[in-house]
């Protein structure tokens, strides 16, 4: 068969298509090697996989700086609460010395005392004076005469059998006074409850 003249420039016309292609190939493949090489850094001479393996050990070295941080930062915020507690007792115990000195001088004083109605009243004003320290601290007691049972609230040391219907399920008497620091229930009072 013979090449015509028209069959001749289609393939030169397929051959120039496909060199074209090639090259646009080549160009492509050159920058994606060039991109690889930036990315890697083969432009300054490093190896990618070492690269790679001294941002892994940067990465880790940032880590291990910031957990030290912060354990040093949870200790000294637990050292910081326990000097806090202390400094609270502390100030605590500072006031409650006045009580203690009020005591022995009503102790010294009872010794020789013979009036009942002045030792009464020297009683009744240390338990003010206890009472006025304790709830300038945030101790409150609370009163449970009266009131509806609560398990949440109240500790039952005895059930006691009442003849009035109204009774039964109510505080009839408080053997224990309950307090609360700070709106939260410190000591639950201990009650006798009618059934």
């Amino acid at each position: 068969m013979a090449l015509t003249s028209v069959n001749f420039i289609e393939m030169s016309e397929k051959e120039q298509e496909l060199k074209d292609n090639q090259e646009e190939l080549d160009n492509t493949e050159e920058s994606a090697e060039e991109i690889s090489s930036r990315e890697f850094g083969e432009d300054e001479g490093i190896d990618p996989i070492q690269k790679l393996e001294n941002e892994v050990l940067e990465e880790k070295n940032k880590y291990l700086r910031l957990y030290a941080e912060f354990e040093n930062f949870r200790r000294r915020t637990a050292k910081e609460r326990i000097d806090l507690i202390g400094t609270a007792n502390a100030n605590l115990m500072k006031e409650m010395l006045t009580i203690l000195d009020d005591f022995e001088r009503a102790i010294q004083s009872n010794e020789t005392a013979e009036d009942i109605i002045a030792v009464k009243e020297g009683f009744t004003l240390l338990q003010n004076k206890l009472s006025k320290i304790l709830e300038s601290k945030g101790l409150k007691s609370f009163d449970s005469m009266g009131q509806i049972f609560d398990a949440d609230i109240h500790e039952a040391i005895a059930q006691v059998p009442v003849e009035d219907k109204a009774k039964k399920g109510i505080v009839i008497d408080v053997a224990e006074k309950g307090y609360e620091l700070n709106d939260k229930i410190i000591r639950h009072p201990k009650v006798v409850v009618g059934n």
